[in-house]
């Protein structure tokens, strides 16, 4: 059976869903802060990274909603979210495109101070998280989701360095391009073990 039909699961303890809270808040400010960010300094890399709080605010109310339901509910919006964070992928690298053919380099200086304190969020919303990673596949999708973060914000600040280095749009374009295909990678794996539940 599946695992979400045996009983109580871990995704249904109070603490853990006083984390999700946590990290549903923390997600959601973040997001208006990079796209802010993003619009004042024109980069791609922000702006996915910016796309990916407002995703994984999204993600963490399904979970909520998700374990307020139970049952095979769990599973289903774990294959919901797995769709959308493939989507996530296909859309930042059309917009990497649009801003590698624009050929106008962001401002870094914005791109690494905004990177850092999105950083500093997922570290702190993973550690939250790190004890749940193993559960069901809504768990698991919003364990990857938040490990995904934490790549995403290093690689933001690497891409500023980048800009800042050679003052070309290249390295924020190339970034954001590997967000793109980590979301999709993650989309994979969480649609995987969602069909897997709903089918056993």
């Amino acid at each position: 059976m599946s695992q979400t039909c045996c009983g109580p699961t871990p995704s249904r303890d109070i603490s853990y869903r006083r984390v999700l809270w946590i990290a549903l808040f923390a997600n959601a400010a973040m997001f208006l802060v990079e796209l802010s960010a993003a619009v004042f300094s024109g980069s791609s890399a922000l702006a996915a990274d910016a796309a990916d709080f407002l995703g994984d605010s999204a993600n963490y109310a399904l979970s909520l909603g998700a374990i307020a339901l139970g049952g095979a509910w769990v599973s289903r919006v774990a294959l919901l979210k797995g769709l959308a964070m493939s989507v996530y992928g296909v859309a930042v690298l059309a917009y990497a495109g649009w801003r590698a053919w624009l050929g106008v380099p962001p401002e870094p200086i914005t791109m690494g101070v905004v990177g850092l304190v999105a950083l500093y969020v997922n570290v702190g919303v993973a550690a939250l998280l790190f004890r749940f990673r193993n559960g069901d596949a809504n768990m698991k999708s919003v364990w990857l989701c938040t490990r995904n973060d934490i790549i995403a914000n290093i690689m933001v600040l690497v891409a500023a360095a980048g800009v800042f280095g050679t003052g070309t749009v290249w390295p924020d374009v190339a970034v954001a391009a590997i967000l793109a295909v980590l979301g999709l990678s993650s989309g994979r794996i969480v649609i995987r073990q969602a069909r897997a539940e709903l089918s056993a």
